[in-house]
């Protein structure tokens, strides 16, 4: 038996925080290689992925884009809608069809302080997905960059 992902939104979040965050949502449709959002834009909005897949990545001068993570339903896209200067710190594309939760990034901080329960429940998720992101970031790096790579796939 596995255990569901605490990145993903129905474990990490309790029910009513998530029924609160989910009245808030717009449903979106976005096409194979659209680009949600690119490094150094600002962060306005964020996303729960309904299905297909999303891949994230990063700038890598004179070079491709690193794709750091692909999430696919129930992850969250975009983390940096809640830390100033509200500025994307990677990319994001379709790299399927994705049809998506849209959220508005202001709109849901004004909640978050307004209920502090709910916006430590929030805070607290987004938080998980940030470490969940970092060691993601941190053994792709080393896949691409160290001599024998991240050793994960010995």
């Amino acid at each position: 038996m596995s255990t569901p992902s605490p990145t993903r939104l129905a474990a990490a979040l309790p029910a009513d925080c998530r029924s609160r965050l989910m009245e808030q949502a717009r449903e979106v449709g976005f096409a194979e290689g659209t680009r949600l959002f690119r490094e150094g834009g600002h962060a306005d909005r964020f996303w729960i992925v309904r299905s297909g897949a999303v891949t994230l990545d990063v700038h890598v001068p004179g070079r491709r884009a690193a794709v750091i993570e692909t999430l696919g339903a129930g992850q969250l896209v975009g983390c940096s809608w809640l830390f100033k200067p509200y500025t994307w710190r990677l990319g994001a594309e379709a790299m399927t069809p994705v049809l998506a939760y849209e959220f508005d990034a202001e709109h849901v901080r004004t909640l978050m302080d307004a209920d502090p329960r709910f916006g430590s429940a929030l805070g607290h998720w987004v938080g998980q997905v940030l470490v969940h992101r970092l060691q993601a970031a941190r053994i792709r790096l080393l896949d691409l960059y160290a001599p024998y790579g991240s050793g994960t796939n010995l």
